[in-house]
């Protein structure tokens, strides 16, 4: 085992904007971190861009890039690497598909959604009989109720396919149609996940049911936007259309959606699928034994497939109520028997989406406060440690989805002091010497110390 422990720690899409009710300040300039801020003055503070030009700034995209893996040559999809994280396996014909449960909606004539929600705001000028994306989280939809629904969709949409997509009619656009069908041979199965965030997987498929001309779009790039141009299209589009219009009749009238209906929750007007892809292949981390903590299938499928255990810790929800003190006892203990230790927390990234500056503000507090100082507590038992805060991406508040941006790292270590009088946010970032272009070269400086040098 190696004498070194490393603890990564990932605030998803914590880097920000400048807000001026903050006095132009970023929501990292604003939080009370003085756990962080110690790591900071005696650290380095950098930047790095862990999305290539030409990619979509997703976490899949960045998490790859944090991780040391060149995303131009890893990427397959986002949803392949959630499959793995539940344990299934993709053929070489098989295709992962995330499938977010939403909230759709019209247009009311005052410029509001038709539901009173909370969760994210309109935006101006929408046409009235234009449909927008209310919610990309249906409210966040629990997972027992999410799991009632997929259960529903299996019911209904599950096996093979008929060339007509469930019997409904075949898709007027000319591009999205096979030049041949052979569709019969195609499964269709749905697996419920966390929340939200499921999947459908589409088992032996034929050859060029999709391509690189394939194009579908993650729904919370559309809060509050009109949804029209955000359909599938290209290859195969017209299938995974005829799945979605299928959706919206099976869960209209849902006994969850009556339930939380009467309770003045968000229903779940349908399914949006993206993401898909095959099963990617990738390199094992060989930097000592490692594991992650996290609530988010995504970061759980990258570690299965690098090698990582995926440590289970309770009351970790994926959002802000997350149990932030927990994530960092488990990792505590994590490094009594693993090298490298890799803490995700998501209620960075959601409370961006939501565009409550607020709640991120909070969010980075908790991180702060409840996971860092158990996890320093344990490093500092040993005599070699290294511990690297980075989010994957950047999610302005102000625009509520990713930017492809670069984000703000720290780099600390034993025996390693700058005695540096900086903070750790975006603009210390801006003016550190420490940029790394191409994110995924930033790792293997860090595994051998020689960042900074």
């Amino acid at each position: 085992m190696s004498s070194c422990k490393f603890v990564i720690l990932i605030p998803d899409g914590c880097a920000d904007w400048a807000i001026g009710r903050f006095g132009n300040r970023t929501p990292l300039q604003v939080a009370a971190m003085p756990n962080v801020a110690a790591l900071a003055r005696r650290g380095i503070v950098g930047r790095s861009s862990n999305v290539p030009a030409g990619l979509s700034p997703g976490s899949d995209v960045a998490t790859l890039g944090l991780l040391g893996y060149d995303p131009n040559i890893y990427y397959t999809g986002r949803a392949p690497l959630e499959a793995a994280a539940q344990n299934i396996e993709l053929g070489k014909n098989d295709w992962a598909i995330r499938c977010n449960l939403v909230t759709v909606a019209p247009h009311d004539d005052t410029g509001n959604d038709t539901d009173n929600n909370t969760d994210n705001n309109t935006e101006e000028g929408t046409d009235n009989d234009t449909e927008i994306m209310q919610s990309f989280t249906a409210g966040h939809i629990s997972s027992p109720e999410a799991a009632e629904m997929i259960e529903t969709l299996n019911g209904q949409l599950n096996g093979q396919l008929d060339k007509s997509g469930f019997g409904l009619p075949e898709c007027s656009l000319p591009e999205c149609r096979l030049p041949e069908c052979p569709l019969p041979e195609c499964r269709l199965h749905f697996v419920a996940g966390v929340s939200y965030r499921n999947l459908a997987i589409l088992r032996d498929a034929p050859a060029g049911i999709f391509d690189r001309q394939t194009k579908t779009f993650p729904p919370h790039d559309y809060t509050g936007k009109p949804v029209s141009g955000a359909l599938p299209s290209g290859t195969g589009s017209g299938l995974l259309r005829r799945i979605t219009d299928a959706s919206k009749s099976l869960l209209k009238n849902h006994p969850v959606n009556q339930k939380r209906l009467a309770a003045g929750k968000l229903p779940v007007t349908q399914i949006w699928l993206w993401g898909l892809g095959q099963k990617p292949e990738l390199p094992l981390f060989n930097a000592g034994s490692g594991a992650m903590i996290t609530a988010v299938d995504l970061l759980r499928g990258i570690a299965g497939n690098i090698g990582w255990e995926v440590i289970s810790v309770p009351g970790i929800t994926g959002y802000t109520d997350t149990d932030y003190a927990a994530k960092g006892r488990y990792a505590a203990e994590a490094l009594k028997t693993h090298d490298i230790v890799c803490v995700h927390i998501e209620a960075t990234d959601e409370a961006g989406h939501e565009g409550n500056a607020e709640k991120k503000i909070k969010a980075l507090e908790d991180i702060d406060a409840k996971t860092l100082p158990p996890i320093m507590e344990a490093l500092h038992r040993y005599e070699h440690w290294k511990v690297f805060i980075s989010p994957d991406h950047p999610t302005p508040c102000a625009l509520k989805t990713h930017t492809g941006d670069y984000v703000p790292w720290l780099y600390a270590a034993s025996g390693f002091d700058t005695h540096s009088h900086q903070t750790y946010d975006e603009e210390t970032a801006r003016h550190s010497r420490c940029r790394v272009d191409d994110g995924y070269k930033l790792m293997p400086q860090l595994l051998d110390g020689s960042i900074g040098k």
